[in-house]
């Protein structure tokens, strides 16, 4: 008996683990069978994660470094803690401090989507554009349709780097996956137009 409840916890927490992953840089259409499987994580440190998730979502940004920095001493496996670290540091202006935990998580998942994609959008708030670009592909190489990556890497060729034909690319790859997106068909059909197509 106690067996079984062993096993069920560790499903529990398997699972919950996958939804940890999902939950470090926004909506995304991949499954998470990507994602780096941990094994026995501590349910306190589920526990604290999830809080500390909640703390950042209501904007609480030292409160969630300390819990999550808490977090990543405890268990170092799972790249989510690292890349909702970097984005409470990049929220607070730190970005130093934010580019290390993406670092940090990508030593871990070097292609997880989230962390490309955050460490993306650092690189761009900052002037880094090529390394942007290369992070938002880093994003899309195990992950094909991560919508956020896609569409910001569009915004980069467009707006950042003057290069029409990726951001054609990119808006027309982003509405296969989201095809009512009434938005970016106004970016394709203008951006068509520039091109002359």
């Amino acid at each position: 008996m106690m067996l079984i409840w062993q096993r069920i916890m560790q499903l529990v927490l398997l699972l919950s683990l996958l939804f940890l992953a999902a939950c470090a840089g926004g909506p995304s259409k991949t499954s998470g069978a990507n994602r780096v499987i941990v094994r026995n994580i501590d349910e306190d440190v589920n526990d604290d994660f999830e809080r500390a998730v909640s703390l950042l979502q209501k904007k609480e940004y030292d409160k969630a470094i300390k819990i999550l920095e808490s977090v990543v001493q405890r268990e170092k496996r799972a790249p989510a803690p690292y890349v909702n670290l970097g984005m409470a540091y990049m929220q607070k202006g730190d970005n130093k401090q934010a580019e290390d935990y993406f670092h940090q998580a990508l030593k871990l998942e070097l292609g997880h989507p989230e962390a490309n994609n955050e460490l993306a959008q650092l690189y761009r708030k900052t002037g880094r554009f090529r390394d942007a670009r290369k992070a938002y592909r880093n994003a899309l190489v195990d992950n094909p349709d991560y919508l956020p990556a896609i569409k910001n890497l569009g915004i980069l060729c467009e707006i950042y780097m003057h290069d029409l034909k990726c951001a054609l690319e990119q808006f027309e790859e982003y509405l296969i996956y989201s095809p009512n997106d009434e938005k970016v068909q106004i970016w394709v059909t203008d951006l068509k137009q520039r091109l002359g197509r």
